[in-house]
């Protein structure tokens, strides 16, 4: 059953000594242009992130979804209110997976473990088990080219790992995929993020993908971007894919989503 803000079931946390949030934002707001003057894209933000958590943000286009993103992984400044990642900073993968195409996939991978500060004589190694983590062993000398779509994001994802951050940021990596391709990354992420006991801040704007990988699903309203609602998904992974729960759980969101983009739309 799946009932929003209940306790979730199935919650593979990291322990902390102190339980601080992996992720802190506390009254974040930004705007665009000249203040007083400017466009309000995120006002008054409040959100924890627990280590270990998967959060999923959803909402209209243009509510500042890869905004909050951006501000996270630091590619920003908020203008008002503070953002706190304890640790490394998050690692970053795109809705275009921006590979360089004259360099092979691990060499690409390598170029994010030579900017971590990895050892030249480790790099190798060490970008050949990110690409078998990702499912994609043997593939170390092969060009972009020659990759599919869903092996290009895969080779993004191990090159995101690559940095070495616990705080994993996902900007619709899968938009552009097709839906057998699509499911197949919602599986893999899964592991990797279950395997490496990964935070994920992961932005979409499909309703399905948000429940079906998520912990905890929070929608933003339309601009200026604020917290609508949030809903805890109860329903163990292993155990989503098409079921009755996620249909039902995607549907009440849908309902909400469609309520915030009307009351864009009339204001």
């Amino acid at each position: 059953m799946t009932t929003a803000l209940a306790v979730p079931k199935y919650v593979p946390v990291v322990e902390t000594a102190d339980d601080c949030p992996a992720v802190r934002l506390s009254h974040v707001s930004k705007a665009f242009g000249r203040p007083g003057a400017g466009s309000v894209v995120l006002d008054d933000i409040d959100l924890d992130v627990a280590p270990g958590e998967f959060v999923t943000l959803l909402g209209a286009s243009g509510c500042g979804k890869s905004t909050l993103l951006n501000l996270v992984a630091g590619l920003d400044e908020p203008s008002a209110g503070t953002i706190d990642v304890p640790g490394t900073r998050p690692s970053l993968m795109f809705q275009d997976h921006a590979l360089f195409p004259w360099l092979s996939a691990g060499r690409n991978i390598e170029l994010a473990l030579r900017l971590a500060g990895v050892e030249r004589e480790r790099r190798r190694p060490e970008a050949e088990r990110l690409l078998e983590l990702v499912r994609l062993g043997g593939a170390y000398r092969k060009r972009v080219h020659e990759l599919s779509g869903g092996m290009r994001q895969r080779v993004a994802l191990a090159r995101a790992l690559a940095q070495g951050s616990t705080v994993l940021l996902m900007d619709e990596p899968f938009a552009a995929l097709d839906a057998i391709t699509r499911d197949v990354l919602h599986e893999e992420i899964t592991r990797i993020w279950t395997e490496r006991k990964l935070t994920v801040l992961f932005v979409t704007h499909n309703v399905r993908e948000a429940v079906r990988l998520a912990q905890r699903v929070v929608l933003l309203s339309s601009r200026p971007g604020r917290i609508a609602r949030e809903w805890r998904v109860d329903l163990p992974h292993a155990l989503r894919g098409e079921s009755a729960e996620v249909a039902a759980l995607s549907t009440e969101i849908t309902e909400h989503l469609r309520g915030e983009i009307r009351r864009h739309v009339q204001h």
